[in-house]
């Protein structure tokens, strides 16, 4: 028995009346085509059992048709939307995706991003956590977008938590709450920085105090821990800096018999378990799976441009605030 011959770019082309570079580009970089075309394209390969050849592609374009994504912590859910975004796409431009967990080390993600660069065309890195030294070094070499940092010179797509993080110490002022309490991230995380000063100064224009607690990692384990602290500051309110973090805090007041929202509301960020908590968690929400998207389309303009053209815009996903059942007025302390 025989093996079914593949069909080949030219018997493609001719099938869809394009030219090979059109079937090439519907595979490598469909944003450089209509939708339909690529759609024909695609269908018909499909029909004929076209596979493309990666090793041909990597010598006549020097591309391997392979991307990295370096995120902080594979184990935190917001990076589960972050790198569907980023599959969808590169699924769609034929690209594979290699993932490396940094495990919320500056050092490891370093040694991925180097590993990874001579195996990619380029590489995304999610919620980084090395200085900007090291990050500029191995960008000045690889084609690099950054998913929540700014680096200048570098492209970055970055989730703006900002707002919503006003939108939640608002949301909290109104409802009598005057001392709120910060559970923070890593403290070397941008993002962290970022969501930190944009309560604090939301909460000096309207003339309510803020404590800092102490925590290292955004863990369920490190909620439930500070579960004491929280209540030893006062603080009639707590925001979280993701949804596991205040999945924590809430577990950690429930079994402490604190009643959420009457004696201490909480309000996490990224949206991601945040509906399926009990009770349900206000959250600051953002289109996660959208952040991918645009990441990995981002990541192919650094790569097409080869270091010559000038460095994408800064792209600012939007947040909202979306109130459940875990905040409300102060009724009890």
């Amino acid at each position: 028995m025989t093996s079914r011959k593949h069909a080949t770019i030219r018997e493609i082309a001719a099938a869809a009346g394009v030219s090979t570079s059109t079937v090439s580009r519907a595979f490598s970089r469909p944003d450089m085509l209509s939708p339909e075309t690529v759609a024909e394209v695609q269908r018909i390969a499909a029909e004929l059992a076209y596979v493309p050849n990666r090793s041909a592609r990597a010598l006549s374009t020097g591309l391997h048709g392979t991307i990295a994504l370096v995120v902080s912590d594979i184990a935190n859910p917001f990076f589960a939307p972050l790198i569907r975004g980023i599959e969808q796409r590169c699924d769609v431009a034929d690209t594979l995706v290699l993932l490396g967990d940094a495990d919320e080390s500056a050092g490891k993600e370093i040694t991925l991003i180097a590993k990874l660069a001579h195996q990619a065309d380029g590489v995304i890195v999610a919620g980084p956590r090395s200085d900007d030294a090291g990050l500029r070094a191995l960008a000045a070499h690889t084609p690099m977008v950054l998913v929540n940092r700014h680096l200048d010179g570098v492209a970055e797509v970055v989730v703006d938590t900002a707002r919503g993080m006003r939108q939640a110490v608002d949301h909290l002022a109104t409802h009598g709450h005057s001392l709120i309490a910060y559970a923070p991230g890593p403290a070397d995380s941008w993002a962290n920085t970022l969501r930190h000063t944009a309560i604090q100064e939301a909460a000096n224009a309207i003339g309510i105090d803020v404590v800092v607690l102490d925590n290292e990692r955004p863990t369920h384990e490190a909620g439930l821990a500070l579960t004491s602290r929280i209540v030893e500051s006062r603080a009639t309110a707590v925001i979280a800096f993701d949804d596991v973090l205040g999945q924590g805090i809430l577990a950690g007041l429930g079994t402490a018999g604190i009643a959420v929202p009457d004696q201490i509301s909480v309000i996490g960020c990224d949206d991601t378990v945040a509906a399926r908590t009990f009770p349900a968690m206000s959250a600051i929400a953002a289109d996660l799976e959208q952040a991918g998207s645009l990441a990995a389309d981002t990541l192919f303009s650094v790569i097409a441009s080869a270091g010559l053209g000038p460095v994408p815009d800064p792209i600012e996903v939007p947040t909202t605030l979306v109130v459940r059942d875990s905040t409300g007025p102060v009724v009890d302390r």
